[in-house]
């Protein structure tokens, strides 16, 4: 795997990125990740690099190491400052679900007149494209828009964390989200990507991320194929 040559060390980078696997479990619960010379291998890193990078996930609680065992997936949930709810991914995970990204697409565009995009952010901005496979069917597509301020984006950057990580690395703090829903046929490209069947209404839920004054910093649709898995919200009290 390429990693972002950016200023962000490398194990910092392969952190987030095996962070991101135990979250969407490609690596399960009370399971070993992969060793060291794999880990090695697969990033092209030296073995100070992954160990470091393993060092920092077991001070934050995510795995355990033990000699002659291997490191061990403790726990598969995030401690993010962001809500107090669990993360949609983070369900379908302790359900027994595997989450799998693919990245489609990041580019800097202009937005249609008269569109959502262009009324939030004016006429240039970015579009990052994502595919959500849940235990190997496509399951959500998701079509993200920025500011033109926030700038471009490296496809390692997002291959490494998630995109709201991505977003606070570059100083942008969500402050609260809204989330509104409907049920519309999604564009014939995204209709493809879901092999959803043609015309199939699907779930659509439509995101606004609110930086702290106020103003609107990401935009987003997503198409849901619910009847493979019911969009679920769980809320702790």
């Amino acid at each position: 795997m390429n990693l972002s040559r950016n200023k962000r060390p490398l194990y910092q980078q392969i952190k987030n990125i095996i962070k991101d696997r135990i979250l969407h479990g490609l690596y399960p619960l009370e399971t070993n990740i992969p060793s060291e010379p794999l880990l090695e291998e697969e990033f092209g890193v030296s073995k100070i690099t992954v160990r470091n990078a393993i060092k920092e996930l077991v001070q934050e609680g995510y795995l355990e190491t033990s000699s002659g065992k291997g490191t061990k997936v403790i726990r598969n949930t995030s401690t993010s400052k962001r809500s107090t709810w669990k993360r949609f991914t983070e369900v379908l995970v302790e359900e027994g679900h595997v989450i799998h990204k693919v990245l489609l697409g990041a580019e800097s565009v202009t937005h249609e007149e008269g569109s959502k995009p262009h009324s939030l952010f004016g006429t240039s901005g970015l579009r990052i494209e994502r595919l959500y496979v849940l235990d190997d069917s496509p399951y959500i597509h998701y079509t993200h828009y920025f500011p033109a301020w926030i700038g471009g984006v490296d496809p390692a950057e997002l291959d490494a964390q998630s995109l709201y990580g991505w977003m606070e690395e570059r100083k942008v703090t969500i402050a609260k989200f809204r989330d509104e829903f409907g049920v519309a046929p999604p564009p014939p490209g995204v209709e493809a990507l879901l092999k959803s069947g043609k015309g199939m209404p699907l779930l659509k839920r439509y995101r606004y991320a609110y930086d702290e004054s106020g103003s609107v910093v990401e935009y987003s649709e997503g198409y849901y194929r619910s009847e493979l898995q019911p969009y679920v919200v769980n809320y702790d009290v």
